[in-house]
């Protein structure tokens, strides 16, 4: 069981706690490329608890910046954003994307002392469609995110954001825990719904998985296992990365490029950056007859986007609607009567409260990588906090490229991680196929 202190350890992430300092550490996906235009509207922007704003300068630079001008503490949300700068409205004192002051137009030329003031502000990195920015202390920032589907193109990534209002661990978790997709999700699907040689069928034919857990050097991993044909096992891999990073199983490994971001906004608000080679194989979405499989929906419809501190990337299917749940249809096509797996995780991990209560749970076997999950992150926080040191992955993130989530089927005498090392040889690599293009 998770006691109450280290609940809050591994939930609180706001300035000065133990795990938002770790994070810090890290770079952290903020907002999408596309949500910043040169001289375009400031976008308000909520990170580990953090107020800030973010602009697109005249030059195409970014800026991330404390949302208080450091004059009298107006936002800067309001600015002008326009000529190579964020001009504050109160008193038009005017900042670059790296907070310098350019000008101070309210006073005298004899009085001005724009070198003695700067905004707060971060590093700021944008590759693949994604902004990143790193709010720790260095001077030197880490390198970057080395995650398959963070380093695909712009142009052969499929990338969304979506708002998920509860802490950012029981979010993660719902990635990381393979049984609830036999009932969440397709809990009303049968295996003789789908072809007879879609390796799901196993799934659905053995709904309660054996499972191996093991630490990692980028987190930990899973392999869960049930039987396939006569002599063979079939397998569903996925991995935490630290600091919240998800590889789920969503198609065969062999070209399985995926990656989610459980980015904590603050305590209560967590936002979901989904990272998808354009090439791989879909996953399970059809019938054999060639229909639809009912509210298996893999989009999430959103709500139009305001400019409010939690108003991006908010789905149509919420708490205030109860996920739009048709009753009728949990009666007869669907587990949940809910239609869409965001929207089902959703309303499971909403469920559970801003904050989840992990001293109420009865944790199962099937639970295994979840606790040596939390095993790992309480380990990073308390050595950070103990000895300063950071986890391996801040400063050598090519240590996540054996990181490659999906399914295989396999010899049932094979020791299961040969299996999968095996099946990572075998894979596509989205470099060296483009590289040789």
């Amino acid at each position: 069981m998770t006691s109450q202190s280290e609940n809050e350890l591994l939930t609180h992430v706001g300035p000065g706690t133990p795990m938002g300092t770790m994070m810090r550490q890290f770079w952290l996906p903020a907002c999408l490329s596309s949500e910043l235009v040169a001289d375009g509207d400031p976008l308000r922007l909520m990170l580990l608890g953090e107020r800030l704003v973010a602009f697109r300068d005249s030059t195409g630079k970014i800026g991330v910046l404390d949302h208080r001008c450091p004059h009298r503490c107006a936002s800067l949300f309001f600015g002008r954003n326009e000529e190579g700068g964020l001009r504050c409205v109160y008193h038009g004192w005017k900042f670059d994307a790296a907070g310098n002051c350019l000008d101070m137009p309210n006073l005298p030329p004899e009085q001005d002392f724009r070198h003695k003031v700067k905004a707060k502000a971060y590093k700021v990195a944008e590759r693949s469609g994604m902004v990143y920015v790193y709010m720790g202390e260095r001077e030197t920032a880490p390198p970057l995110p080395a995650l398959e589907a963070t380093l695909c193109p712009a142009e052969e990534t499929d990338l969304f954001a979506r708002m998920r209002e509860c802490n950012w661990l029981q979010a993660l978790e719902g990635d990381i825990d393979t049984s609830h997709f036999s009932f969440l999700h397709t809990g009303k699907v049968v295996a003789d719904d789908i072809d007879a040689d879609h390796p799901d069928r196993f799934q659905l034919l053995n709904r309660a998985p054996q499972y191996h857990v093991q630490m990692t050097d980028w987190g930990t991993m899973y392999a869960a296992y049930r039987p396939a044909q006569p002599g063979q096992l079939y397998y569903r891999f996925a991995h935490f990365v630290m600091p919240f990073w998800t590889l789920f199983p969503n198609g065969p490994l062999d070209d399985n490029i995926i990656a989610q971001a459980w980015v904590p906004m603050d305590d209560t608000h967590t936002m979901s950056f989904n990272f998808s080679w354009r090439r791989r194989t879909q996953p399970l979405t059809v019938k054999r007859n060639g229909e639809l499989i009912p509210f298996l929906d893999r989009t999430t419809p959103t709500l139009p986007n305001t400019a409010d501190w939690f108003g991006r990337w908010r789905p149509l299917a919420n708490s205030g609607n109860d996920y739009l749940i048709d009753r009728e249809a949990q009666r007869t096509v669907s587990y949940t009567g809910i239609d869409g797996v965001f929207p089902q995780d959703s309303a499971v991990t909403e469920s559970m409260g801003e904050i989840s209560d992990r001293t109420l749970e009865h944790l199962a076997p099937s639970d295994r990588m979840i606790v040596a999950t939390r095993r790992r992150l309480l380990d990073a926080v308390r050595a950070w906090r103990k000895t300063g040191v950071v986890p391996a992955l801040v400063d050598n993130p090519a240590l996540s490229g054996n990181a490659r989530s999906g399914e295989i089927i396999a010899p049932e005498s094979q020791p299961w991680l040969r299996a999968y090392e095996q099946a990572l040889d075998e894979a596509r690599h989205p470099a060296m196929l483009l590289a040789a293009e």
